[in-house]
């Protein structure tokens, strides 16, 4: 019964391996659940930081704590006589690595001891016999031979994802592709200039590759400097080795090769057109049956409807925005996602108010459908009584979940939202999110919160920030 037990929290806890807040509270409760918190909560220590010196500093802290006598030598004496030694043995339980966020902890220790010498002696005690990481993170300016540490082959030898940059020295990488041979996820931040071309080798000698995403790095990805066809061409030519096994591929500029016509079996697609002006007719004849997931950002709807049609009704979850468009295009790929997407779960898609028929045409079609966010453009007007009606009339009941990005500029009249909620009574309770400014928020929450407490509206967030990052389904 007590290992029964013992099992029931792992699997709680594990449920709440996000929620840091509640696991911290946890942690005092008995020893049980401290051994079985604790280990979840180092498994990705970094993730929680968030670039806050506070926390920063205290994971430092607990950090430095584990160093050995002969280590503390090296600094100064209120750093070496400040910690004891720690009731667990926290590093053993980390599974990611990420020397970003240990380079930026020590940076902000404000210590007067030598930083190169604290980084080397933090470097040795995450790499060891006893370690194995799965996750492992690569500074720009890093610049170590991880091959010849002490334990770094056992170590890292079962590494599955790998983030890097693309101007990476040829001391780490050299490590890299000796030892890292089980890389499933690749992300790699492309350089405009600089770039190590034996990237190439790493991604050759990978054996399971599944997941690829090149990133920009946004330090110098806006400069006007030409894009360096001949790496391109150079890595996409060594990603062809996994053509067939690659799963999800994320891209911020079209190919140089033909590259996409080679993942028969590609299920995740992000697109993320960061630089204005950019074509992507690449993707126009470009034929992925499997298609799952699709993610557009800044992507001409030409070029999405024609990849879309293309797909054979797999397609499960559809996200397109920061792309100008019109009343024709925007009717246009309505009418491709409710003909070729009878499994839709999940769509985030600006309507034009003159195109919510369309809408109810794929409410109907899509009866699957769990998740809408509605993007509205802040020009011209709106019907949001038309569309609050078209969704208690024509979705399903599946369908519990909405996002709506409200403003000043197209606001929603309370009698409407009240209306809305009115007629969503016996149906399921709604999870709702606004995108909106605090004067917004002044607006609904007292409706808001009226209709939480008769069932109607399950939980509610709202968010002030750019909806990119925040308009995400769990």
């Amino acid at each position: 019964m007590s290992k029964l037990n013992r099992d029931i929290l792992y699997m709680i806890f594990e449920e709440l391996r996000d929620n840091n807040n509640v696991l911290y509270s946890c942690l005092s409760v008995n020893k049980t659940w401290s051994e079985i918190i604790v280990p979840i909560l180092w498994k990705d220590p970094w993730k929680f930081l968030k670039r806050k010196k506070e926390k920063g500093k205290i994971l430092f802290n607990v950090i430095i704590s584990h160093l050995s006598e002969e280590s503390k030598n090296y600094f100064n004496e209120n750093l070496k006589n400040a910690y004891e030694r720690p009731s667990f043995y926290y590093i053993g339980f980390c599974r990611h690595l990420n020397l970003n966020a240990v380079q930026w902890i020590i940076n902000t220790a404000e210590e007067e001891s030598d930083m190169k010498i604290i980084k080397n002696e933090v470097i040795k005690l995450f790499i060891n016999e006893n370690t194995r990481f799965t996750h492992l993170y690569i500074p720009r300016q890093f610049d170590h031979q991880l091959n010849l540490i002490p334990g770094a082959k056992r170590c890292f030898s079962k590494i599955e994802f790998l983030s890097c940059n693309t101007c990476i020295s040829d001391n780490t990488l050299t490590g890299l592709i000796e030892i890292c041979k089980s890389i499933g996820e690749l992300e790699l931040y492309i350089e405009k200039y600089n770039n190590n071309h034996d990237i190439s080798k790493l991604i050759e000698s990978s054996k399971k590759l599944v997941n690829v995403r090149f990133e920009p790095n946004y330090f110098n990805y806006f400069n006007n400097s030409n894009k360096n066809e001949s790496f391109y061409t150079l890595i996409e030519n060594s990603l062809n080795e996994h053509a067939s096994n690659v799963q999800c591929f994320k891209i911020t500029e079209p190919p140089v090769t033909r590259i996409f016509s080679s993942f028969v079996n590609l299920k995740w697609l992000e697109l993320n057109g960061y630089a204005r002006g950019t074509l992507w007719n690449c993707l126009e004849n470009v034929c992925l049956p499997y298609l799952q997931i699709l993610k557009a950002s800044r992507i001409p709807l030409k070029v999405l409807i024609s990849l879309i049609e293309k797909t054979n009704g797999y397609l499960n979850e559809i996200s397109i925005d920061y792309i100008f468009h019109d009343e024709f295009y925007n009717r246009r790929i309505l009418q491709t996602i409710y003909k070729k997407c009878p499994n839709l779960l999940y769509l985030k898609l600006l309507i034009k108010n003159i195109n919510i028929s369309e809408l109810e045409k794929l409410l109907i079609n899509c009866r699957y459908l769990i998740g809408l966010c509605v993007l509205v453009s802040i020009y011209g007007e709106f019907d949001w009584d038309k569309l609050f009606l078209t969704l208690t009339r024509s979705s399903s009941q599946s369908l519990f979940k909405f996002k709506f990005n409200i403003s000043h500029k197209i606001p929603i009249k309370l009698n409407t939202l009240k209306l809305f909620f009115d007629n969503w009574k016996g149906r399921n309770p709604m999870s709702l999110g606004f995108f909106q400014t605090d004067e917004v928020k002044e607006k609904y929450i007292d409706l808001i919160e009226k209709y939480k407490i008769e069932g109607i509206i399950k939980d509610f967030n709202y968010w002030h920030r750019h909806p990119l990052e925040v308009f995400k389904w769990n």
